[in-house]
């Protein structure tokens, strides 16, 4: 094959992929909202009759507390966490974009302690522009 055929080839199986996921979501997405309507009955039994979990012959409901915690202030929180030492409040990873202008800064400084880069070539695939008549 040569190139040509290969970048061909390439986007019909692209073309091919996304339009399977796309079916795949908009079938994906009814389901789970079909999920969310019999959760909300479920829960609306849990509720009424003050129970935590409802054992069934299908199978057991359990009712449970889900918190999730978000920034309202990132500048706030950031001095909080300094004062108080308290640095495992974050989660352990690092902002991309962030860091690769942080090193830019000091390439001749090389990576901080405990970080490891990992760089690969990557071949990026474009249909060709359309050109108007």
């Amino acid at each position: 094959m040569n190139t040509s055929e290969l970048v061909s080839a390439y986007l019909n199986i692209r073309n091919e992929r996304e339009r399977l996921q796309a079916e795949w979501e908009a079938e994906d997405k009814e389901l789970k909202n079909q999920m969310a309507t019999i959760e909300q009955m479920m829960l609306t039994i849990c509720n009424d009759t003050n129970a935590t979990s409802i054992k069934t012959d299908a199978g057991t409901v359990i009712k449970s507390l889900k918190e999730r915690y978000t920034l309202s202030d990132r500048e706030f929180f950031n001095k909080y966490v300094r004062e108080h030492d308290a640095i495992e409040l974050f989660e352990g990873r690092i902002h991309q974009g962030n860091f690769k202008e942080f090193i830019k800064e000091r390439m001749d400084e090389g990576l901080p302690p405990g970080v490891n880069v990992m760089r690969e070539f990557t071949i990026t695939v474009r249909k060709p522009a359309t050109t108007s008549v």
